[in-house]
Order: structure tokens, then sequence, then C-alpha cells
């Protein structure tokens, strides 16, 4: 999945070595084609066509896998590493240059899943294609509900107090304190265990202080608290990743010091590609204010010294992208107002009262609505926002999805569908726990595990209930992977995990809603 991070040569100094982000067998390479130079000496790229096999596009084939992992060995089955310093060492880097899978530029055209989610549809939607006045219906008996206005009260109870953007402002200090712990680490004025303890202050406080304050701040809206741990959430992920890379960094340096007697230890290399001018680092040359900026704002959760980036800015690309974000941002709020908003109020009543018919028919009522608006929630989010940004950051590596609708797996969907998520889970958890000899099953329950705490994190607190719905939703997912994985296989178990996308979602959004609903208006009915 990456490269092998290359050792450079003895050059300057004794006291420092540097490691690189990128590259293999001694020859620094830009990841977006650039020259390359070792010791000095130019070289002309490979041909920028040219892949490695771990690198092969992973298109679904028919059992739900993607073509590129077909002939892929496992991992355990893979050429060993001579020793722990080349396993670190390849895990420095995670990123190559590909496009998005949705991307007409990605050359990709199975859609195999989407027909069977065809089929799941139109058998849920039967009612609705065979009824045409259900739009009628709702326009007539709520009339035009769609106010884009109103959706700023959202996110502010008071015009004049802002608590959500201040507490996202706030967000700096821990970004700075990593920073200026990983230099002092890189000086050797702090001891690693010094440095780790201050990581796991700065970390804990970034999951414990938003949370704090949104439990204790009244003015804080359920919306700006849920956009507010979400900012916090995917900084506790990045600077867990920036720390652990450049850990490895040390380790590697530690490890080769006794073998060389001098290294460069800044900034290298500038190499050209195309109308940009990308600077090739090596540690500990990274840890600066611009580095640890563009990691912070680039689509991923992963750190590495030297990210793929892309030659130019495509003004036509990036304006696409940009009405996209714009359409679908209203097109969501439309849906939500005039569709979700009176489903759900409709659906309290049977819920106190316990009517279970009634609840069924309004659970698969919403179904459809709640589903929609998650693919277009995903491909806003996905594709359109973090392509948007992706391009305007000139970062390389847009694989932010794979082809998830061919899932025929619950674990082949959890692993394709958020692949930012997927790489950090893989890279920082999973494999860790492989290495130190926990069993799969057991360290694949434990990532599920984690996901499941932050899900309800990222509910419960702006909520400010505490009621485990989305913490047990995701932990059932592992007995729904092992009974679909184990009975179910080929076009029933892309069924399967459609039909637990369509349903369970809208379960999850009802019991919160109910719960809400009777804690602040219990009373008042």
């Amino acid at each position: 999945m990456s490269d092998r991070a290359e050792m450079r040569g003895p050059t300057a100094r004794q006291r420092r070595t540097t490691i690189s982000g990128g590259g293999g067998g001694g020859v620094k390479q830009q990841a977006n084609g650039g020259k390359w130079h070792n010791g000095g000496v130019e070289k002309p790229p490979p041909c920028p066509a040219k892949k490695k096999p771990d690198e092969a596009p992973r298109h679904a084939n028919n059992s739900g896998k993607a073509d590129g992992e077909k002939g892929r060995q496992p991992i355990g089955n893979r050429r060993k590493s001579s020793g722990p310093l080349d396993e670190i060492s390849e895990g420095l880097s995670c990123h190559v240059l590909q496009e998005s899978l949705l991307s007409s530029a990605s050359g990709y055209s199975n859609y195999r899943g989407i027909l069977n989610w065809c089929v799941v549809m139109l058998r849920l939607l039967c009612q609705v294609l065979s009824n045409a006045r259900l739009f009628l219906e709702n326009i007539i008996k709520y009339g035009i509900l769609v106010d884009p206005i109103q959706v700023v009260s959202l996110f502010l109870k008071d015009p004049y107090s802002w608590p959500a953007a201040c507490l996202i402002i706030v967000s700096n200090v821990f970004i700075l304190a990593a920073l200026y712990i990983e230099r002092r680490l890189a000086v050797g004025t702090l001891s690693e265990r010094s440095g780790w303890i201050f990581h796991i202050f700065n970390l804990a406080s970034l999951l414990i202080f938003p949370s704090a304050t949104i439990l204790s701040v009244t003015s804080f809206t359920p919306v700006g608290g849920i956009l507010s741990l979400g900012i916090y959430t995917v900084l506790f992920l990045k600077l867990y990743s920036y720390q652990d890379t450049n850990r490895w960094c040390r380790e590697i340096r530690q490890a080769k010091a006794k073998k060389l007697t001098r290294s460069n230890s800044c900034p290298s290399v500038a190499q050209s590609n195309g109308s940009a001018v990308h600077t090739h680092v090596s540690y500990p040359g990274n840890l600066t204010h611009r580095d640890v900026y563009y990691f912070v704002f680039a689509p991923t959760l992963c750190y590495q010294l030297n990210f793929p980036r892309s030659p130019r800015i495509r003004k036509r690309f990036l304006i696409r992208r940009l009405f996209e974000m714009l359409f679908f941002m209203q097109l969501l709020v439309g849906l939500i107002q005039q569709w979700m908003v009176p489903t759900i109020q409709n659906s309290m009543k049977p819920f106190q009262e316990m009517d279970f018919s009634r609840m069924v028919e309004r659970l698969l009522k919403l179904a459809v609505p709640n589903h929609l608006i998650w693919l277009i929630f995903f491909y806003w989010f996905f594709h359109s926002s973090m392509n948007f940004v992706a391009e305007l950051l000139q970062f390389g590596d847009r694989e932010f999805y794979r082809d998830w609708w061919n899932s025929e797996t619950v674990i082949y969907f959890w692993a394709n569908w958020n692949i930012p998520v997927h790489k950090w889970c893989l890279r920082h958890f999973y494999k860790p726990m492989l290495r130190r000899g926990v069993n799969k099953l057991l360290a694949q329950t434990a990532v599920f595990l984690v996901s499941a705490f932050f899900h309800e994190y990222l509910v419960s607190v702006p909520l400010k209930m505490f009621r485990l719905w989305a913490f047990m939703g995701m932990m059932a997912q592992v007995p729904l992977a092992w009974f679909v994985g184990r009975f179910l296989n080929g076009i029933y178990g892309n069924a399967a995990v459609w039909m637990s996308l369509i349903i369970g979602q809208p379960v999850a959004v009802l019991m919160y809603v109910h719960d809400y609903y009777v804690m602040h208006h219990g009373h008042s009915t």
C-alpha cells in the first residue's frame, strides 16, 4: 500500500540523520513525477503511467472484492520484512496519485451493485410509484416548508453569540501544541516518554474539552455541537497520525545513526511538476507551521512527510465541484425540511403509544427519504466537497471511496465507503494490533468498538442525552457481518448490505428523535 521510506547517505553533519516521506531504494521521488535525486545526481523519472502491483486499480469483480486485491496476497503471506525497521518505514507513506472512482478520468465503469440497489429500492418504492399523489399530498397537507433562512437557526440561538465558531477557533491551540512537542522531541530536549505523555494529554483534551464546553454552554445548538465535535474528532485522528508518523521517523533515524556518519537535516530539493513547485522534505524539516496546517486542511487523516501532489489546479474541475456542493446542499436542506421533518413529527405519537403496526408503517415511510438523503450526502461530501478541497490544495490522492455499492459483505462495505477513516484504522490501529499478536477477529471487533464510540460521541454529546443507540447499532454490525459473510453471498449478500443501510439508519434516527422530543417537549404535550 505504501512505498518504502528511503534512507539518505552521508552528507554534511554527523549528529542528526534525516528521513524522507516516500520513495525507495535510496532514490527520492516526488509523488507527482518530478526529478529524481540521489546524492546530487539527477536521474530521469520513470513512466508516469507505470504502477506498482500494490497500487493497481481496485475495481470490483463479481465476487464483490476488488480486482486489484484479487491477485494480492494476504498480509500474513507477503514477503516478510527483514526487521522492525523495515516494518516502520513501510508505514511512512500511504498515499498515491489517483482520481476518485466517480470521476470521469478514473475510467471506472462497474456499477453492478447499483442495479441490486435499484431492485431493492423498487420494492420499497412500489407504493410510491403506484400512487402519484404522494408528492401532491405532501404539498397540500403541509404547504411549502422549504426555508433556507431557517437553517441559520440550527446553528445559532442568538445572532450575537457564536459558540461553535469560537470553539473551532480554539482548536488551533491543540494543533500548535502537537507541533511544538514534536519539535522538542526532534532536537532531543524532550524524552520520548515525556513527549508521549504530553501527546496523550493533548489528544485527550481534544475529546474532553469540546464535549465539556458543549454540555456546559446552553447557547449551543445540536447542529452546532455536531459540527464542532466533528471537527475536533477529525483533528484527534489527524494529530494521532501526526505524532505516530514522526515517532516512526525518529525510530528510523536512531536506528540508522550508528551507520550513517553525516546526513542532511532540512528541506532538500525543490522539484517542479507542471506549473507547481513542491519541496521534498526530510525529517525533521517537516516540522513547520506550513506543513502541519497543510495536513490539517488536506482531505486525509493519515500523515506523511511528502504527499502526492497534482501538477496544477484545474479550474473547470474546481468550478464543477463547487457548483455540485452548492446545488446538493440546497437539495439536502429542501428534502429534509419538506419530506423528513413532517414524517418524523408524525411518527412521535405511534412511538409514544407503542403502536407497533403504526411504528413499522412510519419506519418504512421514513426509510426512502432518509436513504436518498444519505446517498446525496455521500456524493456531496466524499466526491464534491473532498475533491474540491483536494483540487484547491493540489492533493493528489483522490481515493476517498471505492465501489462500496458492489459490497457483498458488510466488512467490504465498511472498508470501502470511507477510505480516509479506513486507511487511518488500518495504519494506526488494526495493523499495529496484528503486529502485537492480536487475533484478527478480535482486532476487527476492536475497530468496530472504536467506531461505535465515536458514532455515539458525535450524537449523544450535542443532543445532551446518552442512549447508546448509535453505539449498539455499530456493534450490531459485527454479528451482521458474520451472518452475511457465512450464509449469504453474491447478489443476496449485496441485497442484504443495501437493506441494512435502508432500514437500519431510520431506526436510529427515530430512536434519537423520539428520545429528544420526549426530553424537551414531552411535558408540554
